[in-house]
């Protein structure tokens, strides 16, 4: 587009802007705006609110702001669009005070006409700042002016009061709703079934369910989601299950919270911990461990770390298998900050490290690609006292190979020779599966005789036919070896 000559209208730049920020790529927008102003094209209100919508969405409204400087420069005029942007990118950050000013020079100097929108944004806002009584003083000015809540504000509020266990005050809420002839929709039950569940309130959840359908109102994979998690956690797994058939005799279909909600109540053995205290067991270090093990191999990961601070809170101090568990969980699907901060924790409280803990944590982040980190946290290992383990190389040289790094593989590859640590079966086919798919056959040539020398017969790299083909014009040499070892391994296994 940049390209073109005469330049495509702004109309069509905008397009491509909001697109990308559709797309989550808030940097990418960014980056994109600047592009654009400098090509020297004449962008227009929307394009600035694309932009400070870009900024807002990646926690930079600092610079949203600054590109609402520009509306004035440009003798174009912000409206509600541009400044209910800015109003959530301020909650968003938590910068309550000055949203809350922001909307009174709103008010005051009539920047905008306010709409449904801004006063929704600024209620969304109070109630996540756990300021429910002032969203509540919002809705009444909403209520005694032109612009008059809608079904949304009202569920904004009423999840709010049950959040703050104040039921009394949401069913009065929502009683005040029907009066005043704003129709509840499935959002609305969805937060006040969700209330009672949490409360244990089974009557009223079966009454609002029943009214739901006299409405013609119907359940929501989130409703039957709720009631499912609800009473999973209530022992009653049999009916969950129920609810599942009749979700999907409704031709609603289950997703994969339904199965997770049903999974942790068939998992005996958070039942088991539940039971222990009353039967007058008390749960040890040992049955947090194994519980916090099956709760991240089935992808329960909030579950688990809840688990993992519950241990903590009854007085109980975790060992080497719980650590192990734990940062494994947090680097099970990618490694993320966890892992590190509680790497950074256990140093902080003096806990015995143990090079398996930097080995889980090291070996995640190169299966991320981040190989840079597990190097940086190499690096740091002397410096706590850590020593090295055939481990600890492996998964380096791993994550080398993996990067195309072939010559500090094999420095690692020296360096755990010059520790005193033998290279195993698994060192050697890691180097050879990364120097092969690097096309470094004379090399790979030089381990497999190595591996023979050592005595190690068992070679785990898959060697694709295409590669073995390709070797027999560009490496007679490999081909050999891996006639011989194919040989070997033949023999050995009959």
């Amino acid at each position: 587009m940049a390209r073109m000559r005469p330049l495509p209208r702004v109309k069509q730049f905008n397009q491509l802007l909001s697109r990308v920020v559709k797309l989550k790529e808030d940097s990418a927008a960014i980056c994109l705006f600047k592009d654009i102003c400098n090509l020297g094209i004449s962008v227009d209100e929307c394009t600035m609110n694309i932009a400070i919508d870009s900024c807002c969405l990646s926690n930079r409204v600092n610079y949203g702001f600054s590109i609402l400087g520009w509306f004035f420069k440009r003798g174009c005029v912000p409206n509600a669009i541009t400044f209910n942007t800015l109003l959530k990118g301020l909650f968003r950050e938590n910068r309550i005070n000055e949203a809350q000013e922001l909307f009174r020079k709103m008010v005051r100097r009539g920047l905008c006409e306010l709409n449904v929108v801004t006063y929704g944004t600024v209620i969304d806002g109070l109630r996540k700042a756990g300021n429910t009584a002032m969203a509540i003083e919002m809705l009444r000015v909403m209520e005694k002016g032109s612009c008059k809540p809608d079904t949304q504000i009202y569920n904004t509020i009423i999840d709010g009061l049950f959040k703050d266990r104040m039921v009394d005050s949401a069913v009065k809420l929502f009683a005040e709703m029907t009066e005043k002839g704003v129709s509840p929709d499935v959002v609305t039950y969805h937060a006040l079934i969700r209330g009672f569940c949490n409360l244990g309130r089974w009557r009223e959840v079966k009454l609002l369910l029943k009214e739901m359908i006299n409405c013609k109102i119907h359940p929501d994979v989130m409703t039957f989601n709720t009631l499912i998690d609800a009473l999973c956690k209530e022992g009653l797994v049999d009916e969950a299950e129920d609810v599942l058939h009749i979700m999907m005799e409704r031709n609603v279909v289950p997703d994969v919270v339904s199965y997770n909600a049903l999974m942790d109540g068939y998992y005996d053995a958070m039942h088991i911990l539940r039971e222990m205290p009353r039967k007058g067991f008390k749960p040890d270090v040992a049955t947090y461990s194994t519980i916090l093990q099956g709760l991240f191999r089935s992808g329960r990961c909030s579950a688990a770390l809840d688990i993992f601070d519950e241990l903590q809170v009854v007085g109980l101090k975790p060992h080497f298998y719980t650590y192990c568990n734990v940062l494994d969980g947090l680097c099970r699907k990618r490694p993320s900050e966890r892992a590190l901060l509680l790497l950074d924790a256990m140093e902080q409280n003096r806990e015995p490290l143990h090079i398996s803990y930097y080995n889980i944590v090291m070996d995640g982040f190169c299966k991320a690609e981040k190989y840079h980190i597990a190097r940086a946290i190499f690096s740091d290992l002397p410096s706590k006292g850590l020593e090295c383990d055939v481990v600890t190389y492996n998964i380096l040289i791993k994550g080398c190979c993996q990067n195309g790094l072939l010559d500090e593989a094999k420095d690692f590859l020296l360096k755990m020779e010059q520790a005193s640590l033998l290279p195993n079966e698994v060192t050697y086919n890691v180097i050879v599966q990364g120097f092969l798919v690097r096309g470094k056959y004379d090399v790979v040539a030089e381990f497999l005789e190595e591996m023979d020398a050592k005595g190690f017969s068992q070679i785990q790299p898959h060697l694709p036919c295409f590669l073995i083909h390709s070797t027999r014009e560009q490496n007679p040499t490999l081909l050999k070896v891996i006639q011989k070892w194919a040989s070997s391994t033949l023999s050995q296994k009959q």
